[in-house]
């Protein structure tokens, strides 16, 4: 794969400087992503892929779908990253206290789906039976210009999720920012046609305030070198020449430190 790291990577669509109180206002886009990092069981030698999405299809008909403090909720698998034992699921938030009263309802609703006990505890026993003890969450805010999908997928998709870390130069403004960044997704990221979906966010509410993440959704693992060419073309195409690229580069770096973290996923359709 030729190198993720393009020199307009590193500055693509900053949008650290808007504030949780502007996500609010936004009505057209969930305002927080809890992302809870679960781990497969490796010692459950009984473990069976369709019977996995079958269940876990069962819990989202039955119970997510139905769950009115929810917008959307997905399972994404270790395709490229450190762990290969890792697993997303990645559900989506009206509200800060939707996520208490989501939880509440899930269990009022667990409780209509299984109303015998006996039989919903032994449900939920082998479903736990597929993961570890161990868990991680992190919440974060969703931001302002991302691209949605034109209809919900039917397929798995490939995820490049891009993980950067803020800097907070002193120089920097609300204007500025706002300005560079509506310029790039304007004329970069919403013209790229490789490009599904496109969702950034930022840290809420987990271990490390600086966090950018940047969740590009893609039909195939190709389409990855072939986003990254097409966004180069584009980029190349708005800024026409080298002193035009070199100053907008210039402007738009002091907002990043220039570390980030690339990962690929698997978003698992249909549950």
């Amino acid at each position: 794969m030729k190198t993720i790291n393009r020199f307009f990577m590193v500055f693509a669509v900053m949008l650290l400087l808007c504030t949780t109180s502007t996500f609010a206002q936004d009505q057209e886009r969930p305002a927080y992503v809890v992302v809870t990092k679960m781990h497969w069981n490796m010692d459950n030698n009984d473990f069976k892929m369709d019977e996995w999405k079958a269940m876990e299809k069962e819990i989202a008909d039955k119970v997510t779908r139905k769950n009115e403090h929810i917008i959307s909720s997905g399972y994404y698998m270790h395709n490229m990253t450190p762990d290969n034992t890792e697993l997303l699921y990645v559900t989506t938030y009206p509200s800060w206290d939707a996520i208490d009263k989501a939880a509440a309802r899930n269990q009022e609703l667990s409780e209509a789906a299984w109303p015998d006990k006996a039989k919903r505890e032994d449900f939920y026993k082998k479903r736990a039976a597929n993961y570890s003890d161990m868990h991680s969450d992190e919440i974060y805010a969703t931001m302002p210009g991302g691209k949605d999908f034109k209809s919900p997928p039917t397929k798995d998709m490939v995820v490049y999720l891009k993980v950067s870390n803020f800097a907070y130069p002193k120089d920097g403004t609300q204007k500025e920012f706002d300005e560079l960044n509506e310029k790039y997704v304007k004329n970069v990221l919403h013209k790229n046609d490789f490009i599904k979906a496109y969702y950034p966010n930022v840290h809420a509410y987990g271990s490390d305030r600086t966090q950018f993440l940047e969740a590009y959704y893609l039909d195939s693992f190709s389409d990855i070198d072939k986003m990254f060419d097409k966004n180069t073309e584009l980029f190349n195409g708005h800024w026409k020449d080298e002193t035009a690229r070199k100053s907008y580069n210039e402007k738009m770096g002091k907002y990043f430190t220039g570390k980030h973290g690339d990962y690929i996923y698997t978003y698992v359709s249909g549950i």
